[in-house]
């Protein structure tokens, strides 16, 4: 399914269960909130977004514990699910949706290589997260995430009832 579509099937979703929807995004730039705003009413369930782009503001706005950064970096399961919480509770929201990554073409390390991608969601039924490790050029790492979180949030509302 294309961003487009996912972002439509997303905001059914959240209308249908009642629910408010927040972001927080790095490597994508606001690329996820561009794609929810697309959709005419989405006023009615979505209620904003960060850009943390960088670690300062990941962690002083996000409340992303410095101590997190320092010992997982900003490209890990632990920064993405601190993001997703901060995002929530920042916006007051009932489903927060984070990313963050290295979309290249520099900035990675054998161990963390470019295209490494994480993407965390925090909801009332609790935390989680994906990785990913895209293959493509900046724009297309950032596309694929943007999908990949559309998509993790489609699953998350559909499975969940709430």
């Amino acid at each position: 399914m294309n961003p487009e579509a996912l972002a439509k099937a997303v905001g059914g979703l959240l209308v249908q269960h009642h629910l408010t929807l927040g972001l927080a995004e790095s490597c994508t730039g606001g690329m996820v909130a561009a794609h929810i705003t697309d959709i005419a009413g989405s006023s009615a369930y979505f209620e904003g977004a960060i850009v943390a782009y960088s670690n300062h503001v990941k962690e002083h706005v996000l409340g992303v514990p410095a101590s997190t950064l320092e010992r997982y970096g900003a490209v890990s399961a632990e920064t993405v699910t601190a993001m997703a919480r901060g995002a929530r509770k920042l916006l007051n929201v009932d489903v927060a949706l984070a990313i963050t990554g290295i979309a290249g073409p520099s900035g990675g390390a054998p161990d963390r290589p470019v295209g490494l991608t994480y993407i965390g969601l925090a909801s009332p039924r609790g935390e989680l997260w994906r990785k990913y490790i895209w293959t493509g050029n900046r724009r297309q790492n950032r596309e694929q995430s943007t999908r990949a979180a559309l998509e993790l949030l489609k699953e998350h509302l559909e499975s969940s009832g709430e």
